[in-house]
Formats: C-alpha cells, sequence, structure tokens
C-alpha cells in the first residue's frame, strides 16, 4: 500500500492569503521524498472556497516538480468539461518533461452546479463533454497529425507539442464516486482509480466492478484503486481530534455550502441519486468518520488499526490519499502530523 498528501483546499482570502497558502503547501510537498510519500495531488474546482485554491492543478503540480524529486504528481482530477483538449494535451506534455515523466492524470467529469453555470456549460452535457475529452486527449498524446470531429471539439492533422516524456502517455485515473458504470468504464479502458471511502460494503462490491472490468478487457494485473481519508496522527488521541475535527468539519461544511444547487433544484439525467448524496453530505461529520473508521484522526496506533480494519473489509485498496486539510491546519501541525504517520504507521501497513 502506497500513502500520498492530496492537496484540497477549502479556504477563503479572508482566512489565509493564496500567498500564504501555496508558500506553506510547498514547504509540505518538500518533505515527501524525505517521509516516503509516493504522490502529491490536486484537485480542480473554482469560484468558491471548497476548491477556489486549485483553478488549474498542473500550475500547482508544476511547482511541486520542483521541490521534489521522486515523487509522483497526480491530477485529482482535470475536468475535461471546462477545458479544451488542445491546450489540455500540450499542458500534459509540458509537465510531463519538466517533471522527468513523474505525471500522472486523473480525470473527472465535475459535479459543481455553480461551476457550470459560471462556464456557461449544461450539466447534461456532462458525460458526453468527458468522453470526447477524454478520447480525444488520448488521441493527441498517442499519436502525431491526428484529426477528431467532436461534438463539442474538433481539429485536424494536429500533432501537439511538446510530447509526453512516457509513452504511450502519463497514466490515467477516473475519479468514480458511487456510479457502478464509471468503475467499469475505468477499468475496461485501463485507467486507475481514484474513489471516496464509501460504505465498506458497498465499496468492496465497486471495487469488484472495477477489477472484474480491467481483466475482461485483458489489461495484466488487477488495475490500481485510490482511497481518499481526512488523516491527523498525534501522540494522543485528544490532541487528534482538538486539531483535527475542526479543519475536517470546516472542509466538509464548504462542500456542503459548495453543492447546495443539489438540495434546491439542480436536476439531470447525468448525476442519477445526487439530491440523496449531498443530503447525505449535510448530515455528515469527521466524528461521523472517525467512529466509522472512515477518516484517519487519532494516534498512530488507531489509525493502523483503522486502515487494517477498512482494507479488509472492502477487499484491498493500493494507495491511499491522505487529505490533511492543509488550508485551514496550522501548517506546524500538519507537518507534525505527515512526519508521525510516516514513522509510526506506514511502515506497519505498508505490507497490506
Amino acid at each position: 500500500m502506497q500513502f500520498g498528501l492530496n492537496f484540497f483546499p477549502c479556504v477563503s482570502p479572508e482566512q489565509k492569503s493564496a500567498e500564504r497558502y501555496f508558500r506553506e503547501a510547498m514547504h509540505l510537498c518538500s518533505l515527501t521524498d524525505e517521509l516516503g510519500y509516493s504522490h502529491i495531488r490536486q484537485v480542480e474546482h473554482y469560484f468558491h472556497p471548497y476548491g477556489g485554491y486549485s483553478p488549474n492543478p498542473l500550475i500547482f503540480l508544476t511547482a511541486a516538480a520542483m521541490r521534489t524529486k521522486n515523487t509522483r504528481l497526480i491530477t485529482g482530477a482535470v475536468l475535461p468539461a471546462f477545458n479544451k483538449p488542445l491546450k489540455m494535451a500540450g499542458e500534459i506534455g509540458m509537465l510531463d518533461g519538466i517533471s522527468n515523466g513523474r505525471l500522472e492524470v486523473g480525470f473527472a467529469r465535475a459535479f459543481l452546479p455553480h461551476e457550470f453555470a459560471a462556464f456557461g456549460v449544461s450539466l447534461d452535457e456532462s458525460r458526453r463533454r468527458f468522453t470526447e475529452g477524454l478520447a480525444q486527449i488520448t488521441l493527441l498524446l498517442k499519436g502525431e497529425k491526428v484529426s477528431s470531429q467532436g461534438e463539442f471539439n474538433s481539429f485536424a492533422n494536429v500533432t501537439s507539442l511538446p510530447r509526453p516524456t512516457q509513452r504511450p502517455h502519463p497514466p490515467f485515473w477516473i475519479a468514480a464516486t458511487n456510479t457502478p458504470e464509471t468503475f467499469a468504464f475505468a477499468g475496461t479502458n485501463g485507467c486507475k482509480v481514484m474513489a471516496i471511502p464509501l460504505e465498506p460494503e458497498k465499496m468492496r462490491s465497486l471495487i469488484g466492478i472495477y477489477r472484474d472490468a480491467w481483466r475482461a478487457a485483458g489489461h495484466p494485473g488487477n488495475g490500481h484503486v485510490m482511497n481518499t481519508f481526512f488523516m491527523c496522527c498525534a501522540e494522543t488521541r485528544e490532541e487528534a481530534m482538538a486539531t483535527g475535527l475542526g479543519p475536517c468539519n470546516q472542509h466538509l461544511k464548504g462542500l456542503a455550502d459548495a453543492a447546495k444547487e443539489w438540495l434546491t433544484g439542480a436536476s439531470t439525467k447525468d448525476y442519477p441519486g445526487y439530491d440523496k448524496l449531498m443530503a447525505h453530505v449535510l448530515a455528515d461529520s469527521a466524528e461521523k468518520q472517525v467512529a466509522a473508521g472512515s477518516a484517519f484522526i487519532g494516534t498512530p496506533a488507531d489509525i493502523v488499526e483503522m486502515i487494517r480494519s477498512y482494507n479488509g473489509k472492502v477487499g484491498g485498496i493500493d494507495s491511499v490519499s491522505l487529505h490533511f486539510t492543509p488550508g485551514n491546519m496550522a501548517v506546524e501541525m500538519a507537518e507534525r502530523s505527515l512526519r508521525l504517520f510516516s514513522k509510526e504507521v506506514m511502515p506497519k501497513v505498508a505490507g497490506l
């Protein structure tokens, strides 16, 4: 099992300036090689404290590439619905070269109604834009003098530059929440999958669908599953709770506020059940997640047991992306947490 850092800011300018946020984030990125973390990951979101400090994860990861030598750099994830494939393919090739072939590209459909409204994109086009964008970016990275006539974007006889350092292109990930078709799509297309820690029985079923689709398509191995978890590791349970619960609950509150349109009229066939999912988010808390073992907040011994238990219940995950809320947690505490997790937790669970 591999462990990396998930940079998902939920912060406003009143709480922390952009200069301070990125200065602190880059400091934490610079620790990953020393501490044995396998990846740095950042999302793409806009216009709201929930994710608004990460409108372009490729820029963030370019800066992180300058602070690291071995750490993998993962977009978690970029959004084809809001980006031109011609531009994104070139940017992917550029960062893959800058990082000496350490880039991995996660793609997602996007799900926040206010982002679609601001970009003038219909929610009903989400799935079609995602599928077309992913296919065109793949075509541009794999081939030269390529052409595509799409519903939303078209090009003829184009060679994207720079060419990717990793061939045929950097590894691809698909962000998946709770839709079986998305997990099957990722497996069939030979992509790694990035997920959130759902109830274990549901997660086990979705992972099974992914791995079955992976093998049925003839890909070697069983694919690669990543889950993202809140994390705050401290010497005592009391310190971990006092330090970690507040920032994690602030993040959950930010998500609920950013996604509130799902409860006030947003509707589309492309997002079945999102009203119920967001209602669940509104009722969620870090305390509930800790009790369920899906938020790693506690002592090293507590967290080792949580990881072993969750991993066993879902049938095995390959990577854990640690969401330690550096946007609203003191950077000194974030560093202590990352150092303690590296020293006391990772050696005990790396063999899972």
